[in-house]
């Protein structure tokens, strides 16, 4: 990445959570191939990073969480099969990085949260936005057909239906409906949205983390069609009930105080 993608997309790290920044304001956050990757890196980084334990994305300014693609990189490397293909390939790699994290991931969402910005935040386990979200995917405006990765995350938040209508229509929607989708799991009011989102992953953050990743295992595994235990996800049950977290867990609950996990 160069010095100029590192600065339009960063990340901080405090009290256990993870902050991935998308900072190029002047532009609505637009997405070029070398943010794509940038972003990949850094999901990779707070994988890696023991300290973090929930991912928070964010934008740097209130207008947008990312208005889309950059339509600058349209007729130069998505104008040709080979290099729509990178491009491509670039924003699958994130949205798998994303939706396997063992780590939970928030999008938090201000303005347009358009084409590709909405597709980080469908691939994050919660979006909570305020009032001013604008939500859209737009492939029927310019010709293009959403890949299947990103449509199987739709059609699991929105159902086929709801999925159809935005796909088909390349419309725009407000908060409220995005809400009434499923789009999104909360709307709070806009000077409480930073707040409440990371009051939620603080929440998070203090919970014993080998069930909150085992969870997350756990339910996409069921949403990819697993409906039983399978010998890893048996193993891994079991040995939670052996584990120092659940004897603290047991102890912490017994003595009536917050319990002091130390599985990271």
């Amino acid at each position: 990445m160069s010095t100029t993608d590192q600065k339009r997309v960063y990340m901080k790290v405090e009290n256990g959570i993870g902050t991935i920044f998308i900072n190029r304001p002047e532009k609505r956050n637009a997405l070029t191939y070398d943010m794509w990757t940038g972003l990949a890196k850094l999901v990779d980084d707070c994988t890696n990073n023991k300290e973090v334990k929930v991912i928070i994305f964010r934008s740097t300014t209130e207008k947008a969480f990312s208005a889309g693609a950059d339509i600058g990189e349209f007729k130069t490397m998505r104008y040709t099969a080979e290099g729509a293909e990178k491009y491509n390939d670039a924003t699958m790699v994130l949205e798998e990085k994303i939706a396997k994290c063992p780590k939970p991931s928030i999008a938090m969402i201000s303005g347009f949260c358009v084409g590709g910005g909405c597709e980080i935040a469908v691939a994050c386990d919660f979006r909570f936005s305020n009032e001013t979200g604008r939500f859209g995917i737009t492939p029927a405006k310019l010709g293009l057909i959403y890949n299947t990765p990103g449509t199987k995350n739709l059609v699991e938040l929105v159902g086929p239906a709801n999925a159809k209508d935005i796909l088909f229509t390349g419309r725009i929607i407000d908060a409220d409906e995005a809400l009434h989708m499923g789009l999104i799991n909360r709307i709070f009011e806009k000077d409480a949205l930073e707040d409440q989102t990371y009051d939620f992953a603080n929440l998070i953050s203090q919970s014993a983390q080998m069930s909150v990743r085992g969870s997350k295992k756990i339910i996409n595994k069921v949403l990819e069609g697993e409906l039983e235990d399978s010998k890893e996800t048996a193993e891994m049950v079991i040995e939670s009930f052996v584990s120092e977290d659940y004897r603290e867990g047991v102890t912490a609950f017994l003595e009536k105080r917050k319990p002091n996990f130390r599985y990271s």
